[in-house]
């Protein structure tokens, strides 16, 4: 990792729900993407992962906050302006399924950024630089006339990744990339990714609510409950000491392929399920943590450095909570 390639600042950004009501979808986060790492984005469904993905590369434009790319802010610059940029983020869909146009054939749906890029000059540059991509990402070319319909799950995935490197990005936003796929697919997928990060110097935001994918492919992590950060450092720091006690439910949550272990507990969360149309004062997590006093009802946590850059949004991170000092 080097300098920094991405950065929010206090984004926010929240979105209509009925009358004189708002989703508060993503809160004043702030986060740092390093040239060449791949930072994973955790957190359950409905959190903000999706919609903090977009505003990052600016697909949503925050209410507000700022973003920043290469330390240039590009908040407000018309998209005409951000289109320099704009070739640098790209993004890999969720559901392979609904993200390819089922109109277009794989030259087409490849070929559409290269097109509006204008990198090549004439349709057989065009066509060789899609089969080059095809075969980076493991189609086979014979197939380039193929429509989506006669893909699997993982080969439409294929091309949605071919897609966004057409482009030549810097940095993309892997949304749940393999979320809808068997657990075979999945690590071929991971593995294409890690493969095309090293041999193109690639730069991943890795958004997921698998914790042990995030963990097989993420160089660093944060984790995010309704619509905010809780806790953000290197994979290995969190996933084994888990500061904020949100993380650590959810390291409690991942299931161990031990025979041993079946009979273990696990410790659920119990309390009110806050809503994020009606988010609770103070610390949103306050209304289901063991540890919550009255500050955290009435104050908001900053995050706070645990060392080694390892971040957490608590009063009372591990070892200094009430009660809880041994």
């Amino acid at each position: 990792m080097s300098g920094v390639l991405l950065e929010a600042r206090n984004l926010t950004k929240e979105f209509p729900a009925g009358r004189k009501k708002k989703v508060h979808a993503v809160s004043d986060v702030s986060l740092q993407v390093f040239q060449g790492e791949t930072l994973g984005l955790v957190g359950e469904s409905g959190c903000g992962k999706s919609t903090l993905g977009r505003l990052m590369i600016r697909l949503l434009r925050p209410d507000s906050g700022a973003l920043l790319v290469g330390g240039d802010d590009v908040t407000h610059l018309s998209e005409k302006e951000f289109r320099k940029y704009r070739r640098q983020l790209q993004l890999i869909f969720q559901d392979p399924y609904a993200s390819l146009d089922p109109r277009l054939n794989v030259r087409d749906l490849i070929a559409e950024p290269l097109r509006t890029n204008h990198t090549c000059r004439t349709k057989e540059e065009l066509t060789q630089r899609v089969l080059a991509l095809m075969e980076d990402v493991g189609i086979p070319g014979e197939y380039l006339y193929r429509y989506p319909h006669q893909f699997s799950g993982g080969q439409r995935q294929r091309i949605g990744i071919a897609r966004a490197l057409a482009a030549d990005p810097e940095l993309i936003v892997c949304d749940e990339p393999v979320s809808a796929l068997d657990v075979p697919v999945q690590n071929q997928i991971l593995n294409l990714l890690k493969k095309l990060q090293k041999s193109r110097g690639l730069t991943y935001l890795f958004i997921s609510h698998d914790l042990s994918v995030v963990r097989h492919i993420s160089d660093r992590v944060c984790i995010m409950f309704l619509g905010t950060l809780c806790e953000t450092g290197r994979v290995d720091d969190v996933y084994q000491n888990p500061q904020h006690p949100y993380t650590r439910y959810l390291m409690n949550a991942i299931l161990v392929p031990d025979p041993h272990h079946r009979t273990d507990r696990i410790e659920l969360l119990s309390g009110e399920i806050p809503s994020a149309v009606d988010p609770p004062s103070g610390c949103r997590f306050h209304t289901r943590c063991p540890y919550a006093d009255d500050r955290c009802r009435r104050e908001a946590p900053k995050m706070t450095d645990a060392g080694d850059g390892h971040l957490t949004a608590c009063h009372y991170p591990l070892g200094n909570r009430p009660g809880d000092h041994s």
